[in-house]
């Protein structure tokens, strides 16, 4: 019998780092292992991102991001369904999402694509062009006081994901490029 064995390959930690996403395509990702897993009734999540081409209508329901960096986070809270944008420390936006609804163990966690299917197609039109760096999740609500610290720099780090200590594997045309 012949045995094949298969080893998976993660690089750990971006501190310093920024993704960079250069173009459009239908193969690149990053592939994010969170520290536990995702079995998540409410979730703040927080990074910075600059664009080269303002489309990011179909990742975030904002305003135009600026080509400058942005930070943005997402919060969401099942039991409400209140769902929170935040964009540069400052509370842009309420909606109800999901009410009801908790994220299950299992999940894949992708940076840079919009998949159409569970992890298996991808539409190029919908990739992400720019860069994403500092990338921090809870597993639950950030008030708008922790936020703002998270905003600033300042050391607060997610328990789901932790920019510093991530667990990630790359495919296609991604680079990782030393924050200047």
């Amino acid at each position: 019998k012949q045995c094949t064995h298969f080893i998976l390959l993660q690089t750990l930690g971006l501190g310093g780092k920024v993704l960079l996403f250069p173009t459009k395509t239908n193969t690149s990702f990053v592939k994010l292992t969170p520290e536990k897993p995702l079995s998540l009734s409410a979730f703040t999540l927080c990074m910075h991102g600059e664009v080269d081409e303002l489309n990011m209508e179909h990742f975030f329901s904002l305003h135009p991001l600026s080509t400058f960096q942005t930070h943005l986070c997402v919060t969401w809270d099942s039991a409400t369904g209140l769902t929170a944008s935040w964009v540069d420390g400052h509370h842009s936006l309420f909606k109800i999402y999901r009410k009801g609804h908790s994220i299950r163990p299992g999940g894949t966690v992708l940076l840079g694509q919009d998949p159409d299917a569970y992890v298996s197609t991808f539409d190029r039109d919908q990739s992400f062009v720019g860069e994403i760096t500092d990338v921090h999740m809870w597993d639950h609500v950030l008030s708008g006081s922790q936020i703002k610290v998270v905003y600033s720099n300042q050391e607060l780090k997610g328990n789901v994901f932790d920019w510093n200590t991530i667990r990630y594997d790359i495919r296609g045309d991604v680079l990782v490029v030393n924050e200047s």
